[in-house]
């Protein structure tokens, strides 16, 4: 019973996370979140009693997403090669950025204009992020601007994203990636 119970929660919350992502958590109805994970519309009640409550789930999703991919960027021997692993991801999602934007990015975009704990909340996965790139940095020997260095990279991918989404282009990113790889190469 707690395999399906477990399950429920999981397929509402990657609803919430792919629906909030397309249209935005404050235009997303729980009844839409119901139908797109298969769920009844009450038993999204008895799991989320609040539609914060959903957005924390979804920004918890968020996080547990970057450090499963973090995890896979550090079994790169290099600290140049982590950093390109993170940028290659934002390539490998470039048709999705296109479309609908970046997840975090948008949620955070979204949730600043209401302020509030959600808000500060839905920055903590590129807290991490950025966290975890000035360590990169750090260990280039680049520590006295490893904040500096993380926050452009972050800022030239966040841009892009933005960009691509702005224009529907999805080789801005490319273009993007390219110039942070050959960035990165000179350090």
């Amino acid at each position: 019973m707690a395999g399906i119970k477990s399950d429920k929660r999981r397929r509402l919350v990657k609803a919430a996370a792919d629906l909030s992502h397309k249209h935005g958590l404050g235009k997303v109805a729980l009844a839409d979140i119901a139908k797109s994970a298969d769920v009844p519309l009450g038993n999204v009640y008895y799991y989320f009693k609040t539609k914060a409550a959903i957005g924390e789930a979804v920004i918890a999703q968020r996080c547990n997403e970057f450090r499963q991919l973090r995890g896979m960027w550090e079994k790169n021997p290099l600290p140049k090669e982590r950093l390109k692993a993170f940028i290659q991801m934002t390539v490998d999602n470039r048709k999705s950025l296109a479309r609908s934007g970046c997840p975090v990015g948008s949620l955070c975009a979204e949730m600043g204009k209401e302020r509030g704990a959600l808000a500060d909340e839905a920055a903590l996965p590129f807290r991490e992020l950025l966290t975890w790139t000035e360590a990169q940095f750090a260990a280039l020997g680049r520590e006295n601007d490893k904040k500096a260095l993380a926050i452009h990279l972050l800022a030239a991918l966040q841009g892009v994203s933005l960009l691509a989404n702005c224009f529907r282009d999805p080789g801005l990113v490319l273009h993007e990636a390219e110039q942070l790889n050959t960035w990165i190469d000179g350090f």
